[in-house]
């Protein structure tokens, strides 16, 4: 166990010794978005931030966001096949009806998918590879987010125009007959600034009749009017088309070191396709008073279809949805360094899905699954969710942080087959008159949720370069329509209420010597929770509870030499007993690595050239509620050069898993096996890019 008062000293250790080295230092002047929608300093934050730079994505040319986001404490990315995840972010690997709505994925702040509709596997879409950054918040969010930033929320910033005129196009090639393509061009012309970026994937995959074909655009363009008045449009569209490896299923828990059984597909019928489309403009006007008005209207379409290779029925789900959306925002600045943001967010959702299974009707661990359509419906969401968010200069040292925020989310439901546990057409289930099978479709209905999220957080100027902060949260999360409306037989129609979780946080950042460091350390507690159990059965009242300490830190080595680390002890336990899920309060949840970290050696070995060494390690975690099982952990070496050979020419190359460790990227035990996404063995790329 690892009681919560240590934490607080472990924090108070790691905050002293670094200040101890030096009372000076370069100034921390980074500056983030995600908590105000506007520009903060770091220093200045009530709570954790973390951000992969724009040369950091350049150089990790990532296959996957994995790749990118491993990097940030606290944070698990589970690969499955081609563009497919599971997420963690201060919490287990969530998967499964609950997965998808756990965290905000965002796009310059806007939602990538609406709230009631997310999606484990949500991130792909976001152009994390031409992104101008990536922000990332453990934990609720500010009063500024609402639904699904319960756990936390990651923010893919578009990258800026350029000032004068960039255009740049890259080519890699990788083993396994993996090709890439990106580029982008840039440039101001009097008020006006643009970027058109764009990448290309096609990857033949290394398991067998794997492989998927993906490209990504977005379009920005900024403009400053003669009147002050700024806006930023943004245009993304995203398509996937795969064919997916399914999981390794064995009785052996080291199934993954065999290397030829790791190769092999036995879904090669599993497949997703997916296309998303977003439009957003961002309008800011500074008033006669001095304060700011900020209206972001912004439209989303989102199609997907995918075979549930991971479930017993291998069923095909369609999903669809279509919003509106619009983020108002008032921006006061007051006397004495206040300053108070009231805002308003409103969306409207037009969406359905429908599962149909094409296996013949059969009874599997007891649950009767049958042939056909399992559900078809449609869903009208409405949100609207005002809220107020203050910052206050308490003191000469002290800030305090305040918000509070107003959900309303509305669903209005529509079946389109026949209610109950039957068969779609209305007859009894295949099994016989007096039984049921296991899906269980509701009939029309409408359901309201409203949930408040207080905030409050303090931060204490330490010394110019070192602050301390900590803060209270919440986080609340109104049911996906999944949840409410692909119901089994067990459960019972309306009865859920909104996933809520409170988070209590201490941290310190600061530079020492040009050393810039944060250390935080959290506890949370969390009811409601939605989880799917090893058996496949829906557990909708689950309790958890969360601890840990997270640490990042960035150091020079010399003149050419760098290190960075980050660095996550977490307990993720569960809350409560239930008997037929095999969970007993004081488990550990599944999925949920006590330890991660991940370090990376860099050398600028000449201008404009960089090679990194990076290591990241997984602990050992158990792979059902019951703690029966589990998997040991892994490590994972990769080596990246970028160098500058010519003003306008970059090459650059890759070796993953330089020691070409046998693990699994994600390992779970489900319906009496392990089963594994295997990870890829040592696999390499190389690449050119040209400026013109």
């Amino acid at each position: 166990m690892f009681p919560l008062k240590k934490l607080g000293i472990l924090v108070a250790l790691a905050s002293a010794s670094s200040m101890a080295l030096a009372e000076e230092g370069v100034a921390l002047g980074e500056m983030v978005v995600t908590g105000t929608r506007s520009e903060t300093p770091l220093l200045d934050l009530a709570g954790n931030s973390a951000k992969v730079t724009e040369d950091e994505i350049d150089l990790i040319n990532a296959d996957h966001i994995q790749e990118t986001l491993l990097r940030i404490p606290g944070m698990n990315l589970q690969r499955g096949n081609g563009a497919e995840m599971t997420v963690a972010l201060r919490s287990p690997v969530l998967t499964g009806p609950g997965g998808g709505g756990a965290f905000l994925f965002l796009e310059d702040g806007i939602p990538l998918r609406s709230s009631g509709f997310g999606n484990n596997n949500g991130l792909s879409e976001a152009h994390y590879e031409m992104a101008g950054g990536i922000e990332v918040v453990r934990g609720p969010g500010s009063a500024l987010y609402g639904s699904n930033a319960v756990h936390g929320l990651i923010n893919v910033l578009t990258r800026a125009p350029s000032v004068e005129q960039e255009r740049e196009i890259d080519f890699t090639a990788g083993s396994d007959d993996l090709y890439k393509m990106k580029g982008t061009v840039s440039d101001t012309v009097d008020e006006h600034a643009y970027r058109v970026s764009f990448s290309g994937t096609s990857d033949h995959g290394w398991r067998d009749d794997s492989g998927y074909d993906q490209q990504k655009i977005t379009a920005r363009h900024d403009y400053f009017s003669d009147a002050g008045d700024s806006y930023k449009t943004v245009l993304s569209a995203f398509n996937l088309n795969q064919n997916t490896a399914g999981f390794i299923k064995s009785s052996d828990e080291k199934a993954y070191e065999d290397s030829d059984l790791m190769k092999e597909n036995h879904d090669d019928d599993a497949y997703r396709d997916w296309k998303s489309l977003r439009l957003s403009t961002r309008w800011d006007h500074e008033l006669g008073n001095g304060n700011q008005l900020s209206l972001t209207p912004f439209i989303r379409s989102n199609d997907m279809e995918f075979r549930q290779h991971y479930l017993p029925s291998k069923a095909i789900e369609e999903n669809e949805h279509d919003s509106i959306g619009l983020q108002a925002s008032y921006y006061m600045d007051i006397a004495g360094g206040h300053t108070v943001i009231f805002g308003t967010d409103f969306e409207y959702t037009d969406g359905g899905l429908k599962e149909t299974q094409e296996r013949a009707s059969y009874t599997f661990f007891g649950k009767n699954r049958q042939q056909g359509v399992h559900f078809d419906y449609d869903v009208e969401a409405l949100t609207i969710a005002p809220y107020v968010h203050a910052e206050w200069q308490v003191a000469e040292k002290w800030r305090a942080t305040t918000g509070l925020r107003f959900e309303h989310v509305g669903y209005d439901y529509e079946n389109n087959v026949a209610d109950g546990t039957g068969m779609a057409d209305g007859s009894a289930c295949f099994a016989g008159p007096a039984t049921e099978c296991l899906y269980n479709r509701p009939g029309d209905r409408d359901d309201t949720f409203n949930d408040w999220s207080p905030k409050l957080g303090l931060v204490y100027r330490v010394a110019e370069m070192h602050s301390m902060y900590a803060n209270l949260s919440r986080g609340n999360r109104a049911p996906q329509t999944t949840d409410l409306y692909r119901l089994q037989n067990q459960q019972v129609v309306g009865e859920m209420d909104s996933e809520q979780l409170d988070n209590f946080e201490l941290g310190f950042r600061g530079d020492v010597q040009r050393v810039n460091y944060e250390v935080s350390a959290f506890y949370m507690k969390k009811k409601n929770f939605f989880f799917r159990d090893s058996n496949g059965l829906n557990v909708t009242d689950g309790k958890t509870k969360h601890k840990g300490v997270e640490a990042m830190a960035m150091m020079p080595l010399g003149e050419q030499f760098d290190i960075g680390a980050s660095w996550t002890y977490a307990e993720h336990e569960y809350d409560f007993d239930n008997v037929a899920s095999g969970v007993k309060k004081g488990n550990e949840v599944d999925t949920a690595p006590n330890n991660i970290s991940n370090i990376r050696l860099g050398w600028n070995f000449k201008t404009a050239s960089r090679a990194e060494l990076e290591w990241s390690h997984i602990g050992n975690y158990y792979l059902d509620p019951s703690n029966d099982h589990s998997y040991s952990g892994h490590d994972v070496v990769n080596l990246r050069v970028n160098t500058q050979v010519t003003n306008n020419l970059m090459l650059h190359g890759q070796i993953k898993n330089l020691t070409d460790e046998e693990y699994a990227d994600r390992a779970d035990y489900a319906f009496g096996d392990y089963r594994f996404f295997p990870g890829q063995e040592r696999h390499f790329e190389v690449g050119a890019s040209y400026n013109f």
